[in-house]
């Protein structure tokens, strides 16, 4: 009898020795599981603020060139970019929240839009009618890619790493950049026209057969087949300053923030139809930013006139949570960092 109380004890002592053990290793995972962090540039105050994305939780700010217009960050979530016209490119340390270096891209080069690939950084350069690439191990700008057209703005990468999607808001075209990671002189530059005014919000539909764009002067949309590369659908969707479109990951929708009504209007990608106007604010918000998380749960929208980031339930669409950003912040491209 009295064995077996002992082999019991022993039983128990290894059974919360483990328990313990467990618990101790749940922690520590948790102490060092990979933080989240949602960035925002703040126009108006010319900075990148740091969020903590649950809360709204402004941990710290960074100040950049002035009007920082687009972010990019590297996979590893530890590297930012931020381009502003007027000045250059920021390149940014996320979890010490510190500028590393500014990257000159050229007097009157008007970086506009940066998008990471890589271990590259490729850049619109709108006041060159161009685009370009940087090395951020060599920090060198590798080259610089003339397309023609007026008003270089936004950059979309196609799945397969070889093509780039670029509205030109002066030229009512959409250019096409292939051979992409060929590199000069291999690429290949051809030039869509619209029958819409002033395109710049786009993106890709997930199964990468499909660009679609806000044409922000006249409220409609536009549909380029990628394979034939031609419109074959417009429709008005009477907007007055729609200038960020966002595909669902599922692709079953379409999200476009019309600053000028502060509405985001949700469209049925398929059937092309309206599904619902969301007011997301009482007035004008001006220019605005949209990201989409990649489990499709919710998109996150960058206020620049209220001030505020506004998160939406992608699967209710409706207003899950409003984060003032400050007094005179002017919030708008936003960005996920998963520090690894």
């Amino acid at each position: 009898m009295k064995k077996e109380r002992r082999s019991v004890r022993v039983v128990l002592r290894v059974v919360v020795s483990c328990v313990v053990l467990m618990a101790m290793a749940n922690a520590a995972a948790a102490q060092t599981a990979p933080a989240a962090r949602l960035l925002v540039l703040l126009r108006n105050a010319s900075a990148l603020a740091i969020v903590e994305p649950a809360t709204g939780k402004v941990l710290g700010r960074v100040p950049v060139g002035r009007d920082p217009h687009e972010v990019a960050v590297t996979p590893d979530g530890r590297t930012a970019f931020v381009a502003s016209p007027g000045v250059g490119i920021s390149m940014i340390d996320v979890a010490a929240m510190k500028e590393i270096r500014r990257i000159d891209t050229g007097t009157a080069s008007a970086p506009h839009d940066v998008l990471f690939m890589d271990g590259k950084l490729y850049f619109t350069a709108e006041g060159y009618k161009a685009i370009g690439r940087y090395d951020p191990a060599a920090n060198k700008v590798e080259w610089m890619l003339g397309i023609g057209q007026d008003g270089t703005h936004l950059l979309v990468l196609a799945k397969d790493k070889q093509t780039l999607w670029v509205p030109n808001r002066g030229s009512n075209s959409i250019s096409v950049i292939d051979n992409l990671a060929g590199g000069p002189p291999r690429f290949k530059t051809t030039a869509i026209p619209l029958p819409g005014l002033t395109p710049e919000g786009l993106d890709l539909s997930p199964d990468g057969r499909e660009l679609w764009t806000a044409t922000r002067g006249d409220g409609a949309v536009s549909i380029i087949d990628t394979a034939s590369r031609r419109v074959i659908q417009s429709f008005a969707l009477r907007l007055t300053d729609a200038n960020r479109l966002k595909f669902t990951p599922d692709g079953s929708k379409v999200i476009i923030l019309d600053g000028g009504t502060g509405t985001l209007i949700v469209l049925d990608a398929r059937m092309r139809k309206e599904i619902k106007r969301l007011k997301v604010a009482d007035r004008d918000t001006g220019d605005g930013g949209v990201f989409v998380m990649p489990d499709g749960s919710r998109a996150y929208l960058g206020l620049r006139d209220d001030h505020s980031v506004v998160v939406v339930d992608l699967k209710t669409l409706e207003i899950q949570n409003r984060f003032p950003m400050g007094e005179d912040s002017g919030p708008g491209c936003i960005n996920w960092a998963a520090l690894k």
